[in-house]
């Protein structure tokens, strides 16, 4: 396995004789947003307690930036900002007393970073409101600032947009993106929910049953898994008989036609013809999403 800033090779975790984690690899590069995606009860929190060292594992190696996590639980500890369902929040604080108070707790000297953080999750304003009386979606940015104060190298999320409407969730997601892209800071974001991460990670690994089944960015992925290509043309196109130049299509209606072709660079030759006649609206992937990809490997893996 090629060196990167998170390596595991070979881990296995039981409880109870019930076997948890087997035979996990992975691999995060420095700067990287990771999704570690699976469904519940497939590993992912045992797994990141295992990296930042609360939870020992029963075999295997674990290296973070150098360091072990059962010989150097407490500066992987120091190095790390952990955001789980439980934010940990004092509700009968003011969200800036919170974080005065994490910021003593982890040996922030720079006072000025709790106002920069208020600021950058749009809590400035609700700082001296009881952390109690904050909405659901206000205490996952509140418990993002905390996971931030020490300014970590990784960021460990467990399910960050549990219980969040869909504004709250594409808030969280664009501070994080927009974190990494300023800071470099290296995250990992387990969920469940795969279209939220898709636009944010820039690769994807895979858990079930306890082991990663696969790991890569999503145009990898899609190269691997994805034989026929379909994409959904919005056109004035009316073709007769089964195919259109070679191409297989179905008609959805609504001048939509699902074509299907054998990869990605056939896009523009297909276009090009249509456009000779017909007008283009509109051009769909349909079949290289995540998730997509995501039950396309995991129906392999159940085959």
């Amino acid at each position: 396995m090629v060196n990167g800033f998170i390596r595991v090779n070979e881990l296995y975790k039981s409880f109870d004789q019930q076997s948890v984690l087997q035979n996990v690899n992975f691999q995060v590069n420095k700067g990287e947003i990771i999704g570690l995606i699976g469904p519940n009860g497939s590993g992912k929190t045992t797994f990141i307690r295992i990296l930042n060292g609360v939870i020992r594992s029963d075999k295997g190696s674990i290296a973070i930036n150098g360091l072990d996590p059962i010989k150097d639980g407490d500066d992987i500890r120091k190095m790390s900002g952990i955001v789980t369902e439980s934010a940990g929040l004092y509700h009968q604080m003011s969200g800036e007393e919170n974080l005065r108070f994490f910021s003593d707790l982890y040996g922030v000297a720079n006072k000025n970073r709790i106002v920069e953080l208020l600021v950058l999750f749009d809590l400035i304003e609700h700082k001296d409101k009881k952390v109690g009386k904050y909405s659901t979606g206000m205490k996952k940015r509140l418990a993002l600032a905390k996971a931030l104060l020490h300014k970590p190298d990784i960021l460990f999320l467990d399910e960050p947009t549990n219980g969040l409407d869909p504004d709250g969730i594409k808030l969280v997601l664009s501070y994080l993106k927009k974190y990494n892209e300023e800071t470099g800071t290296t995250m990992i974001i387990c969920s469940h929910v795969l279209h939220q991460l898709e636009n944010v990670c820039h690769s994807f690994a895979f858990i079930d049953k306890g082991t990663i089944v696969e790991q890569g960015t999503l145009n990898s992925l899609a190269d691997k898994y994805i034989d026929t290509l379909k994409v959904q043309v919005e056109t004035t196109l009316k073709p007769t008989g089964p195919n259109y130049l070679g191409y297989k299509y179905t008609d959805v209606g609504n001048k939509k036609l699902v074509f299907e072709l054998q990869s990605k660079h056939e896009i523009s030759k297909l276009l090009n013809e249509i456009l000779k006649t017909d007008e283009v609206f509109s051009i769909t992937h349909m079949n290289t999403d995540l998730e997509s990809i995501y039950f396309k490997v995991r129906g392999i893996q159940h085959d």
